[in-house]
């Protein structure tokens, strides 16, 4: 009977940990209020934009929750659907970008991402000349610097609207946000003064660790 009932516990814990591991959470907003203060961008334009970025969060969990209420094969269903894309895309790449600012824009010339730099682009300057060329473009969008996985390779893609332009599989190093909002506030129309200030920001620490991830 005590070896019953020791199982018995034994199932029941281990049970209830596996069905609450296996029970996604919700996303929750994280908190950048760290990069105020931050030259080049005021923190009345970061609070905007962590607004903007805790909008995309939420509309990211409301669609998951209410989805499923949704009846399938209906024109609703497939708007929920496609938009899921656009909202949590928005929800990611904001994190990607606020979380590769907060530097000083130095770039340890050991470190592994500027020795793949050099390697594939012939200099770091070169990258950079392209990277930035890439987020001058006419156009609202993002530039990723991309790492692919199964070559090796580095890449400066263009990505428009959020879910537009990935690299599938591809793993994003560096994300720099040029949608208006991002540079209007503080730049006007001046977007290069924008992408001048970004690069001085960039935490390359950040951008290294993400390398094979």
């Amino acid at each position: 009977m005590k070896y019953a009932l020791r199982m018995f516990l034994i199932f029941f814990v281990f049970g209830a940990v596996s069905i609450a591991n296996a029970a996604p959470s919700t996303y929750s907003p994280k908190d950048f209020s760290r990069l105020k203060g931050m030259p080049g961008f005021s923190d009345k334009a970061l609070d905007l934009h962590f607004t903007l970025y805790q909008g995309y969060v939420k509309n990211t969990n409301d669609i998951i929750e209410n989805i499923s209420k949704i009846a399938a094969n209906t024109p609703a269903y497939a708007e929920m659907k496609r938009r899921l894309g656009w909202e949590f895309d928005g929800m990611r790449l904001h994190e990607l970008y606020f979380g590769n600012l907060g530097g000083n824009g130095q770039m340890a010339p050991d470190s592994k991402i500027a020795k793949l730099l050099t390697e594939q682009f012939g200099s770091v300057e070169n990258w950079s000349n392209d990277f930035k060329a890439t987020g001058a473009m006419r156009g609202i969008g993002w530039v990723v610097l991309y790492e692919d996985p199964v070559s090796g390779r580095l890449l400066n893609t263009w990505i428009n609207e959020h879910d537009v332009g990935h690299l599938a599989g591809g793993k994003p190093l560096l994300i720099m946000d040029v949608f208006e909002h991002a540079f209007i506030p503080d730049y006007g129309l001046k977007k290069g003064e924008y992408i001048e200030a970004f690069f001085k920001n960039i935490d390359w620490k950040a951008v290294n660790s993400r390398l094979g991830q």
